[in-house]
């Protein structure tokens, strides 16, 4: 019961959050220069200014500012994002279809970077002082100072052109035949340099977070007072000092997911992803602003029910934590 009203309290802090960003986000999208209809305009290469006045009619482009605010809100309010005029077909489809891609992409980031952080960190702990210690250090940092970008174009070179190994883009083996197991060992080869080149960087930040936090932990009276009754180190660290380290990670982990979600429309664009970085980089050559407004929005949904779910996380892990 605890643990939901935390939920609850979080949900309701998110309304007005969720409202603040579709209003900054319609008004600084209307700052951008040029719109669809200079695009098409500029297409078209002959357009008069009987066809631009109409253009600009059919997309509800010649409507005041504030009118323009008005509609969108109410598609919003029948939970609706419009229609893509670029495409020809409602914004919620677009997404519909290139999100579980980016889903995928950001799940299996994440998970890699909190387990993989997490482990690293907890190692670098429990060897404090070490070789291991001070090698898995200047990893992390090395991972932490290089761009998300240059590690997937070197990925690219080193297991695409030179070995082989790797494909270079996409997301499947097209027109393959492939099912079951066969199918998703397929997917995962495809998935492998795109995660680990959205990852690495906050793979760094983890580990020394969680080395940090371990450390931290170690010094409490209550380990201590287990090491004083002969519980086995390794014992001490991994059972009794791992749940409360988590906390800062979880909490990291829920800030960052808006940043693994910018980084994935950059990993996408490398790899030829089919995902919302990628319809992203499209609408904004495009100037589909109701497709960029749409991606906006969905993207803030998703990083605000993040943050809640790390606010949740925090409560499950240490009941002393009151979210009000």
């Amino acid at each position: 019961m605890r643990v939901a009203g935390v939920f609850g309290r979080a949900l309701i802090r998110a309304a007005p959050t969720m409202l603040g960003i579709v209003v900054l986000s319609f008004f600084l999208l209307k700052l951008v220069p040029g719109d669809l209809v200079d695009v098409l305009t500029a297409e078209s290469g002959a357009a008069t200014e009987e066809g631009v006045a109409l253009w600009r009619r059919q997309f509800g482009l010649d409507l005041p500012l504030l009118a323009q605010f008005l509609v969108y809100l109410g598609n919003l309010a029948q939970f609706s994002l419009g229609t893509s005029p670029r495409f020809g077909v409602p914004v919620s489809e677009l997404i519909l279809e290139r999100l579980p891609g980016t889903l995928a992409l950001m799940g299996v980031s994440l998970a890699i970077a909190v387990g993989l952080g997490v482990v690293l960190g907890s190692a670098m702990a429990a060897r404090r002082g070490s070789w291991p210690d001070r090698v898995l250090s200047v990893i992390s940092i090395f991972f932490y100072s290089v761009p998300s970008f240059w590690i997937g174009l070197m990925m690219i070179v080193l297991f695409s052109v030179k070995l082989g190994w790797l494909p270079s883009g996409g997301d499947r083996t097209i027109a393959s035949g492939l099912s079951g197991v066969s199918l998703a060992l397929d997917r995962v080869k495809y998935m492998m340099m795109p995660c680990l080149s959205l990852s690495l960087f906050y793979v760094a930040i983890y580990a020394r977070l969680m080395r940090a936090s371990m450390l931290d932990v170690a010094r409490q009276d209550y380990l201590r007072t287990a090491q004083a009754k002969g519980v086995p180190q390794r014992t001490v660290l991994f059972t009794h000092a791992l749940r409360n380290a988590l906390l800062p990670v979880t909490t990291v982990a829920g800030v960052h997911f808006g940043g693994i979600l910018g980084g994935a429309v950059v990993v996408e664009t490398i790899y030829a992803w089919p995902g919302l970085g990628r319809l992203a980089f499209e609408s904004v050559m495009a100037r589909d602003f109701n497709v960029m407004l749409g991606i906006l929005v969905l993207s803030s949904v998703l990083v605000t029910f993040a943050n809640v779910l790390a606010d949740v996380t925090q409560a499950w892990l240490d009941p002393r934590v009151e979210i009000g």
